[in-house]
């Protein structure tokens, strides 16, 4: 199964000559026309054509994936078959949505560049190929620690105990061991999967988006929010046939011969080594590219724009392709891991809720795989509405006066998927969660969705309203540049600071609601007591995640339309072509601070089932309740201080070490302009490969450090206050600390992550606002100023806030997956 998705989805995609060399960055000339900024070099240097570039752009071919989906489909479909309707629907849905986002990626490919526009493709070639070299170097790293921490697992597992329930389903060590180890390694690979198709469709449209700015500006959008949908698609419906796939396959193998006592309701936990292998992977993919992408973009800010006093995107500038490399494996690839992290981890915990919740108010076999397999249907309706609403954003509009506002063209079609959203979530409510004995419950967990939703839009409105420069906050910290270089510093982090507020009140007001809406619905256990109010926070995260799909394709578009930007600068396109891609460039900065502020939200809400869970599964082993964690036991309260200090310590080396990366390109930038001073003359080329390979370097050494930091740490609390407990005699303390970890460590995490997101965001649109020409203009001592509070931001927003977002989820991962070391 996991050998012909890879196939489907890279194969056909990357058709390059057999044995084709790969050539160096320095042999790729770059270069433009008469009389612009390359003018100068000679023209047999200028812009030289390769094969390979017509070769890797080459449309896809559908027969070869029809070969590959026919046998692919007709496997998932017996599967379904040995379980239930549910999955025979959500398998149907699943591949539909793959064979869409394939139809999207071939539209992209099929448009054809002009003779006129081949210079493009030339200057587009050596980041695809720096893009594709650091992502296959990344990803062999991370495979390596992937399958060092597979057999880690199997010896863990091997030795550890089983709950009752496995027990008398007869489950052995060494079979829990194998489906564990496996359900790891195929998270990590969906994950790794996920995250190249990010990357993938991003070096390819990048050309393309720069090609139809020539055009019109909804052209150009048009084929960058399609570039972003299909790396979406193919994500979310990655994690929900994984996530699938593995329930139905443990469904079929342990539900037969000697296993008939395993229960329906005891498979979801047997999944959660997918979640930690899709955080495990998603962590050091977001470190990684969030420390290539920033570390080039400092250094070529820096010494470019402050330093040279040239424009940014500047083909003079040594770093340039490095920058431009780093938006796709930091911004693409990276963030797809992370969405896919996100959704899986949410389903799973949703899964498991589920379930619990069934078994205590005893609900029949139907109605159990109702709530269980329902995570697994509103993904399903996500694919659908996001297709919908990307497929309502058309190339063509009239033309308007004052022109239309890209961001507000998205919003529309964000709109079309919400208000669906709305109307699917509905009938899945009423179809997966209606009881015989609670006929309105279904009603009261459709209102948990609904609050999910309008805190999804609650979260999009407050990021927007605090990184579009259209907005008072940042026009504050671009007015603060006027000053100098530490006011605007200042009001940076005071707004980011700031920032924080609305979205924890609204995330508060969320977990609570939805908490009380699930208890209203009316379950009971066997003692009478209402359970359903944890199962109601679950679909809230569900609502919040229903127009994941759409979301995360604004996402992506923001590097395509950067990277857009910076081959249009390059290739000397006319000013109103630049002014196009500036616009995009400048919504796509808001977006991807939108889609931040998103998955923070949706993290923070994930975490807390993921906590639940937990608690659900220490119960589970011990046979004993755990609902409480009391932080005046001292331990506990230590574990608690051990959490926060785990989040500071963790942005601080991943700040760090995007500093130090940045140190080695700017001390490099600026040897290339010293020794070969015809460089800003265009009599000499700068060496941009030399820039690609220190940053590309420093970035897999610098993620190390963090990464291991973040996969130990609970694992070693956990252990260490176990032996604290047996020696003290007190009862569950390793369990109790790492709760107490937990706990902390999710709400240090998540106020961390918004403050960084926001203020990073916020920067670097106050930059953007005066390079439009307000206060001073590109080039002024108020612009210097804004250069500087941007490159403070950029590790904040697109290396330490996002890799929090997935911190706090792979810790909770950790500790379902490794509960039974922290137990007596």
């Amino acid at each position: 199964f996991l050998s012909s998705s890879f196939l489907c989805m890279t194969r056909p995609l990357d058709i390059t000559e057999p044995g084709a060399r790969q050539r160096n960055m320095n042999d790729v000339e770059m270069g433009a026309g008469e009389g612009g900024i390359m003018e100068g070099y000679p023209k047999e240097d200028i812009f030289k054509y390769h094969k390979s570039a017509k070769a890797a752009n080459a449309p896809i071919s559908m027969s070869l994936v029809g070969m590959v989906t026919v046998p692919v489909s007709i496997g998932l479909l017996w599967l379904g078959f040995q379980t239930n309707w549910v999955v025979i629907f959500v398998f149907a849905v699943t591949v539909a949505a793959l064979l869409f986002a394939v139809t999207l990626a071939q539209q992209i490919l099929a448009i054809q560049l002009t003779s006129d526009q081949e210079n493009m493709l030339a200057i587009s070639e050596p980041i695809r190929e720096g893009a594709e070299g650091f992502f296959r170097t990344q990803y062999g790293t991370i495979s390596r620690l992937s399958v060092l921490l597979f057999f880690s697992i199997l010896g863990i597992y091997s030795f550890r105990q089983t709950t009752p329930e496995q027990d008398a389903a007869g489950i052995s060590k060494t079979l829990l061991a194998l489906i564990t180890a496996f359900s790891f390694l195929l998270g990590a690979a969906c994950s790794g999967l996920a995250g190249y198709t990010g990357m993938w469709v991003s070096v390819r449209a990048n050309v393309r988006v720069a090609a139809q700015a020539r055009h019109s500006m909804r052209a150009s959008l048009y084929v960058a929010l399609r570039a972003g949908a299909f790396a979406a698609l193919i994500v979310v419906g990655l994690t929900v046939l994984g996530v699938t796939f593995l329930f139905a396959l443990c469904h079929v193998l342990l539900s037969s011969g000697n296993n008939e006592a395993m229960k329906p309701s005891d498979v979801p936990m047997l999944l959660v080594g997918y979640g930690f292998g899709a955080s495990f992977v998603a962590l050091f993919a977001q470190l990684g590219g969030g420390i290539f992408t920033k570390a080039a973009d400092v250094g070529a800010d820096l010494v470019g724009k402050i330093e040279q006093n040239i424009p940014e995107d500047d083909p003079r500038n040594p770093a340039v392709i490095a920058d431009l490399v780093g938006d796709n494996v930091g911004d693409c690839a990276a963030r797809g891991a992370d969405l896919f992290e996100s959704i899986a981890a949410e389903i799973i915990s949703a899964m498991i809720l589920g379930a619990t919740m069934a078994k205590k108010a005893d609900l029949t076999n139907e109605e159990m795989t109702g709530f269980m397999t329902f995570p697994l249907v509103v993904h399903c309706m996500d694919l659908v509405v996001s297709a919908i609403g990307i497929l309502s954003v058309r190339r063509d509009a009239p033309v308007q006066t004052p022109p239309e506002d890209p961001l507000e063209v998205m919003k529309k079609g964000y709109m079309v998927s919400l208000g669906l959203a709305v109307v699917g979530f509905g009938v899945a409510c009423y179809t997966m969660l209606s009881v015989a004995a609670y006929p309105s419950a279904w009603l009261y967990f459709y209102a948990c969705g609904l609050i999910g939703m309008l805190s999804a839009y609650l979260f999009v409105w407050i990021s927007q309203y605090y990184t579009d420069y259209k907005y008072r906050p940042v026009r504050q910290v671009a007015e603060a540049s006027s000053t100098g270089h530490g006011t605007n510093v200042i009001a940076g982090v005071a707004l980011g600071m700031e920032s924080t507020a609305m979205p924890v009140l609204v995330i508060s007001v969320a977990i609570v609601s939805a908490y009380w809406c699930g208890k209203m619905s009316g379950l009971t256990d066997k003692d009478g007591a209402l359970c359903g109010g944890l199962f109601g926070t679950a679909v809230a995260t569900m609502g919040m995640l229903s127009t994941a799909a759409y979301v995360l394709a604004m996402d992506i578009f923001g590097p395509i339309a950067d990277n857009a930007g910076g081959i249009v600068e390059m290739s000397n396109q006319p000013p109103h072509v630049r002014d196009i891609t500036d616009q995009l460039d400048s919504v796509g900065n808001t977006t991807k601070a939108t889609t931040k502020g998103f998955a923070i939200g949706s993290a923070a809400l994930a975490s807390f089932l993921l906590f639940s869970a937990y608690m659900d599964e220490v119960s589970a082993f011990t046979g004993k309740p755990f609902v409480t964690v009391d932080i005046a036991i001292p331990e506990v309260f230590v574990g608690g201080l051990l959490g926060s200090m785990l989040v500071y310590l963790f942005s601080a080396w991943a700040c760090k070490a995007v500093g130090k990366s940045a140190q080695e390109v700017v001390e490099e930038v600026r040897r290339q302009f010293l020794e070969r001073p015809g460089i800003m003359t265009y009599q000499e080329k700068p060496d941009h490969g030399r820039c690609v390979s220190i940053v590309a370097a420093s970035a897999l050494r610098e993620m190390t450090a963090p990464g291991l930091l973040a996969v130990s740490m609970p694992i070693a609390v956990g252990v260490i206050f176990r032996q604290v407990g047996l020696a003290t005699h007190q009862e569950m303390l390793g369990a109790k600390v790492v709760a107490g970890f937990l706990m902390f460590a999710t709400v240090s995490g998540i106020l961390m992550a918004l403050f960084l997101n926001t203020a990073g965001g916020a920067w670097d649109n106050a930059k953007k606002y005066i390079e439009t020409g307000a206060l001073g203009g590109k080039g002024s001592e108020t612009h210097k100023a804004a250069v500087t509070g941007d490159t403070v931001g950029d590790p904040f927003k697109d290396t330490a806030g996002p890799s929090i977002h997935v911190l706090i989820k792979m810790l909770a991962t950790i500790t379902l997956v490794m509960a039974p070391l922290f137990l007596d």
